[in-house]
């Protein structure tokens, strides 16, 4: 008699668990990152073709959302003995969740997933279980390598992928179900994904403290060389999905919107201003998220209005 209520409370602990680690504007971004990419493909794989989300883009996104829980929970694995001296108060470390409820929470998420990505297609489920994998075998080789797991530079060469994985997945299963055709610019997009998503990822691991032990670009790079890999990562994705969209192919004023992500550069620009005037030690990860989720909402703008 007792399963059932020990069941519920692990359920409340996970329930507990995503709330404090997969806060809102992750989902957000989940949400915003599938439509976008779904979207710029189909714009630049089908041009003539007017774009609109359907029950497989809701599904696809559905899947992304919990998918991106379940990396966040290899994560809180993966990082237990670094996050028990720089982040004490992360839910495993403390006790609020165990590993074992961590766990189980991921297999019924990749039960979950995998079956959701095989009523899309087989080489939606294919490539979704490639991410939970993938998952799986960065806990595997951080734990086994000290140099993967203390070194941030390799440290990102190796984990990154499991994100372009992510990207195939969206556009491989779009490609499935008939809402983008094959082309090979789809594939300049992954660079556009990735360099939005990386200058995020450099902006929020860059100080002007040289702390010993924790995981930042800056210490690697330097304050300066940090922030400059940041700002160079979203002119690249600018380029990168003006290069594709290709505004000037269209006439005014819809090409107007095309032009719009050569303004959204002023966003992080703004954030790197800001740093360089204050004295804060830690560089503004405020910009660098809005620049994402400028940039998506964008994209998704232009993959309504320009198709």
């Amino acid at each position: 008699m007792s399963a059932r209520p020990n069941l519920v409370a692990s359920i409340g602990r996970i329930v507990r668990f995503t709330r404090v680690m997969y806060k809102p504007h992750y989902l957000l971004y989940g949400v915003l990152w599938v439509l976008a990419l779904e979207g710029t493909a189909a714009l630049v794989s089908q041009p003539d073709t007017t774009w609109t989300p359907t029950g497989a883009t809701a599904t696809r996104i559905a899947i992304v959302a919990v998918v991106l829980l379940y990396l966040r929970m290899v994560d809180e694995q993966k990082d237990l003995e670094y996050d028990r001296v720089h982040n004490p108060d992360r839910p495993l470390v403390t006790g609020a969740v165990s590993a074992v409820e961590l766990r189980s929470a991921m297999g019924v998420i990749a039960f979950v997933s995998i079956v959701g990505s095989l009523a899309l297609s087989v080489t939606s489920a294919v490539m979704i279980a490639a991410v939970l994998v993938y998952g799986l075998l960065l806990w595997g080789v951080e734990r086994l390598s000290e140099t993967v797991r203390t070194n941030i530079l390799l440290n990102l060469v190796v984990t990154y992928p499991v994100q372009l994985i992510v990207t195939g997945y969206v556009v491989l299963s779009a490609v499935d179900t008939g809402e983008v055709g094959s082309s090979r610019r789809v594939a300049v997009i992954a660079i556009v994904f990735a360099g939005a998503f990386l200058q995020f990822e450099f902006a929020r691991k860059t100080s002007r403290i040289n702390r010993r032990g924790e995981l930042l670009y800056s210490n690697a790079l330097g304050t300066s060389g940090s922030v400059a890999v940041s700002l160079l990562l979203a002119l690249v994705a600018v380029v990168c999905e003006i290069a594709i969209v290709r505004p000037w192919d269209h006439s005014e004023p819809a090409a107007l919107i095309g032009w719009i992500p050569l303004a959204l550069l002023l966003i992080p620009a703004a954030g790197a201003w800001k740093f360089h005037r204050s004295d804060e030690p830690d560089y503004p990860a405020v910009p660098a998220v809005l620049f994402i989720l400028a940039l998506y909402i964008t994209l998704l703008v232009q993959a309504l209005v320009l198709t």
